[in-house]
C-alpha cells in the first residue's frame, strides 16, 4: 500500500476510493451529534503542509476504533479514500489506525523529502545572504538571531491561514523574500541591501511566538502574548532586545561609536521596516512605510504571499470550467489558468536544417535535408527587394 502526504491524498481522490495510507498527526478527535440525535466522530489530522478532516458515523466500523484514539497521538492510517458527496472532502470508506513509533514520528516531523529538501535549500540561502552582509552592526543582529532562534525559526509557520501555513513556511517565506529583495536592490541602487536584507529576515520575527509550531507536533497553539500583543510589537522587542545584547557584547558599543551611518540610525530605520510592513494602518501598521526599503518590503512580503496563495489555490481550488478554478480567499475573485511559457517549437530544427544546407555538398545526405525543405528555406531567405523594405521604423 501507497503512503502519501495528506496534499497527495487531496490531489488524488477521486469518486472512486483507493487503497493509499497516510501518516499524520491527530489534532482533534471530537464526539458530535447529528440534527437526528445519531452520534458521530470528527476527527483532524494534520502532517506538515496539510489538514484533514474525517467524519465517522456511528454505523460504520470505525467508529468503536475512533473511541480508542487520543488526541496528539501520532498515527498511520490505512484504507479506502475518495471524494465525498460534496466532491471537496475526503470520505474514508474502510480504514484502521496505529500509532507511531518514535522513530517513524520523528521521521514524520521533517516533512516529506521534498519540502524537507525545500527547506534545508531555503534555510541554507538565508544564512549565506545573511553572511554577504556589509555593515557590521547589521550582519551581528542577523548571525546572532540566527544562532540563538535558528530551530524555533525553522518550526515556525508565516501564517495561520492562507500562505506558507505549515511547519517551517516562515523559512520558505523568508528566503523567498530575500531572493526578490537581493534582485530588487540591482534594479534600484537607492535601496540600502543591507538593511532591505535584515528587514525581510525580521519582518516576522514576532511570529516565532505567535505562529510557533508545538516542538513535537504539527499544532499552532494560541498563546496569551500572540493574542494580546501580536507579532509587529513583539519583533520590535525582540530587535530591540538583540541589538541591547549585541552592543554589550566584547566592547562593541565603544567600537562602533564613530560608525557612519550611526548605529542609533540604523536600529531606528531597521524598527521601521517592522512596523511598517503592512503597509496600511488598516492593516495594522502603526505607521505608514516611509523609506524606500520600507516601502520595498511591504511589496516584496506582500508579493510573496500571493504568488503562494496562486500556487496553492491551484491545487486546492474546484475546476469550475476549462481552465477557471474557485475562488480562493482572500485573493480577490476565481482563478484563471496561468499562460504557459512560450516555447519555440521547431527552430531547433529549422537551424539543424540551416546547418545542413550550409555545409559543403560531400557531407549532406538525402536523408537530413529533403527537396521541399531546402526550398521552403531559400525561399524565406531575404531578398534585395525585401531587405530594401526592411528598413527601421
Amino acid at each position: 500500500m501507497d503512503f502519501l502526504s495528506i496534499r497527495d491524498l487531496k490531489q488524488g481522490a477521486g469518486p472512486v476510493p483507493q487503497s493509499v495510507g497516510f501518516r499524520a498527526q491527530l489534532e482533534k478527535c471530537l464526539q458530535k451529534t447529528t440534527k437526528t440525535g445519531n452520534p458521530f466522530y470528527e476527527l483532524t489530522f494534520a502532517d506538515a503542509e496539510e489538514t484533514l478532516v474525517l467524519r465517522v458515523w456511528n454505523n460504520t466500523p470505525m467508529f468503536e476504533l475512533c473511541g480508542q484514539l487520543r488526541n496528539a497521538q501520532f498515527v498511520e492510517v490505512s484504507g479506502e479514500f475518495g471524494l465525498g458527496n460534496d466532491g471537496r472532502s475526503i470520505d474514508g470508506k474502510k480504514w484502521v489506525a496505529r500509532v507511531l513509533d518514535e522513530k517513524e514520528t520523528t521521521e514524520l516531523l521533517a516533512g516529506s523529502g521534498s519540502l524537507r529538501a525545500k527547506q534545508e535549500e531555503d534555510y541554507a540561502f538565508i544564512e549565506m545572504t545573511v553572511a554577504a552582509i556589509s555593515d557590521p552592526r547589521i550582519a551581528g543582529l542577523c548571525v546572532g538571531f540566527l544562532k540563538q532562534f535558528g530551530e524555533r525559526f525553522k518550526r515556525t509557520g508565516a501564517a495561520r491561514d492562507y500562505h506558507h501555513a505549515r511547519r517551517g513556511g516562515l523559512v520558505e517565506h523568508v528566503a523567498q523574500m530575500m531572493r526578490s529583495a537581493v534582485q530588487i536592490c540591482e534594479a534600484y541602487s537607492m535601496l540600502n541591501r543591507d538593511l532591505l536584507v535584515a528587514g525581510v529576515l525580521f519582518h516576522d520575527v514576532g511570529k516565532l511566538w505567535e505562529n510557533v509550531y508545538e516542538e513535537k507536533g504539527f499544532t499552532m497553539p494560541y498563546t496569551e502574548i500572540g493574542e494580546l500583543i501580536g507579532h509587529i510589537p513583539l519583533g520590535m522587542e525582540i530587535v530591540n532586545k538583540l541589538w541591547r545584547e549585541l552592543l554589550d557584547e566584547d566592547g562593541l558599543r565603544e567600537e562602533w561609536q564613530d560608525l557612519e551611518p550611526a548605529s542609533e540610525r540604523v536600529r531606528l530605520h531597521l524598527l521601521h521596516l517592522i512596523v511598517s510592513h503592512h503597509g496600511e494602518l488598516a492593516f495594522g501598521s502603526p505607521v505608514v512605510p516611509k523609506t524606500p526599503e520600507a516601502q520595498a518590503l511591504h511589496y516584496i512580503d506582500n508579493l510573496d504571499a500571493k504568488m503562494e496563495m496562486f500556487d496553492r489555490g491551484y491545487e486546492v481550488a474546484p475546476e469550475l470550467a476549462k481552465q477557471v478554478y474557485d475562488r480562493v480567499r482572500p485573493l480577490p475573485g476565481r482563478l484563471v489558468a496561468p499562460l504557459p511559457v512560450f516555447i519555440e517549437s521547431g527552430i531547433a530544427e529549422v537551424d539543424e536544417a540551416v546547418t545542413e544546407i550550409e555545409k559543403p555538398e560531400a557531407e549532406k545526405t538525402v536523408a537530413s535535408v529533403t527537396g521541399e525543405e531546402v526550398q521552403a528555406l531559400t525561399d524565406a531567405l531575404p531578398t534585395e527587394d525585401t531587405e530594401e523594405r526592411l528598413e527601421p521604423f
